[in-house]
């Protein structure tokens, strides 16, 4: 078959995302910590600007419209900066279409896109980096359950904990899709995870660099107490190879890893500080942005005299006509983080006022685009402004993000948080007897009879999340003085 090029002209419209916008896309998803370190940065690069000593200051008095002696550029310049930069695009409709390659669906194709709350930033671990591996893996619906039951059985070295036969248990699938699963696994990477024992998870990361004499490969099958009592002599009599030889396989073996799950264990220390406290008062919350030492911009006067044609030349009113511009881009753009923060945290004022006066048992689902929707923003705007920021509560401190939830059926048909329903299932299992510890089938039942209708696959899934260990590994064997 042949292949033709040929060329085209194709008409389209493209939202175009202003250097305004991108700053404030940025600017609306830092931290108070790292908004401050911004600000610094700006404050080095633009000499425009400047801490206020007391406030009063009106940024907008310095538009560039009230310039003496202006010529024409600098009045567009001025009608340019007095509209809203947030206003010029719309976020969604951006990222929606930045990406298209092609034509577009018929316009009566309502297509569902992801959401862009899906795509927050967060630590990677073990688990996330093996879920989303076994989400571009091909194999039967049975297999890839008996695979999911596997990553939720693994420990941070990257251990199967779990036997085949609760695996087969769990996923409720046979024993051959188990096995199967396993294997699966142990192609993922890091190579060794979702071995039973050392010697397992030698062994998989010895089949993709094992020399041709297999040299390791025998000694970590045969002569692994030897290895360990460094009896390299013994491992070539009984072997009929050469020192060398056990001697270059020892090395290899040193390079491997024998627990590859810490690569993506290490927690990485950080400093919280409240962006936001949820204040009590006589008619209910308030929202209080903390920005006590956030410092206070102003544009510096004494640059203005450097716009009339009369006091510089025209490279020199073009650089301050600039900065100008970008300090009251940079005003304007924290002004608007700091009243879209407001908005969103005001809207979780009014959905979760009853755990804020009451506690965890009194939180609420929340989806990102419902609270979108009662501000007038996109998805994207609201993920962004929850991100990576805190809020003080009579409870403690919670991110932002703790505060939006799924909803799950509860009791008497009514919907509840599915982390409320994760803590009820922690909770049942730090209360029961450790030498008859519950089954997930059991808490599934336990659950059922309190109204809130969860299988015992989706159990056995939360109980992986939460990092609790099955059954078989909770259960103490009774001592009898």
């Amino acid at each position: 078959m042949l292949m033709q090029q040929r060329l085209g002209l194709r008409l389209s419209q493209r939202p175009v995302l202003t250097q305004s916008l991108r700053q404030l896309v940025k600017l609306l998803a830092l931290n108070k910590l790292d908004l401050k370190t911004e600000i610094n940065q700006e404050l080095s690069e633009n000499p425009i600007l400047e801490i206020s000593e007391e406030s009063g200051d009106d940024p907008e008095e310095y538009d560039e419209s009230s310039e003496t002696g202006s010529d024409e550029t600098d009045d567009k310049l001025s009608g340019e900066v007095s509209e809203d930069p947030f206003r010029e695009i719309d976020l969604g409709s951006f990222f929606d279409d930045y990406l298209d390659s092609g034509p577009r669906a018929p316009a009566d194709e309502i297509v569902e896109r992801p959401s862009f709350e899906t795509f927050l930033a967060e630590p990677l671990t073990l688990v996330n980096h093996l879920e989303w591996q076994l989400s571009m893996s091909h194999g039967s619906e049975t297999v890839l359950a008996a695979a999911e039951a596997v990553l939720g059985n693994l420990n941070e070295d990257g251990y199967l904990t779990a036997s085949l036969e609760e695996i087969r248990e769990t996923a409720g699938v046979s024993a051959e899709d188990v096995q199967k699963a396993v294997e699966l696994v142990q192609t993922f990477d890091p190579l060794g995870v979702a071995a039973r024992d050392l010697q397992e998870c030698l062994l998989i990361q010895l089949r993709e660099c094992e020399t041709e004499d297999g040299m390791a490969t025998t000694i970590v099958k045969d002569f692994l107490n030897e290895l360990e009592n460094k009896e390299f002599e013994a491992i070539a009599h009984k072997t009929g190879r050469s020192l060398d030889e056990v001697e270059r396989g020892v090395e290899l073996i040193r390079t491997l890893d024998p627990r590859p799950g810490q690569r993506y264990a290490a927690s990485e220390s950080r400093l919280v500080e409240p962006d936001v406290y949820f204040v009590k008062s006589a008619n209910g919350f308030r929202v209080v942005l903390d920005e006590e030492d956030l410092p206070e911009l102003r544009l510096n006067r004494s640059y203005r005299r450097l716009l009339d044609r009369r006091n510089a030349s025209k490279e020199v009113r073009n650089y301050v006509r600039e900065r100008y511009h970008s300090a009251l881009q940079l005003l304007r753009n924290i002004e608007q983080r700091r009243q879209t923060i407001r908005s969103v945290c005001e809207s979780i004022v009014r959905r979760q006022r009853d755990f804020l006066s009451n506690g965890m048992e009194y939180l609420r689902p929340m989806m990102i685009k419902d609270v979108a929707e009662e501000i007038g923003v996109h998805p994207s705007t609201v993920s962004r402004a929850v991100a990576n920021k805190y809020g003080h509560t009579e409870h403690g401190i919670y991110e932002l993000r703790f505060f939006f939830s799924e909803a799950v059926q509860g009791p008497a048909g009514a919907s509840m948080p599915l982390m409320l329903l994760k803590l009820k299932v922690k909770k049942m299992i730090e209360q029961e007897d450790l030498t008859h510890p519950l089954t997930d089938d059991c808490i599934s039942k336990v659950l059922s009879q309190n109204g809130i209708s969860v299988t015992r696959r989706t159990v056995a899934k939360y109980r992986g999340d939460m990092n609790i260990p099955s059954t078989h590994h909770r259960r103490k064997k009774r001592v009898v003085s």
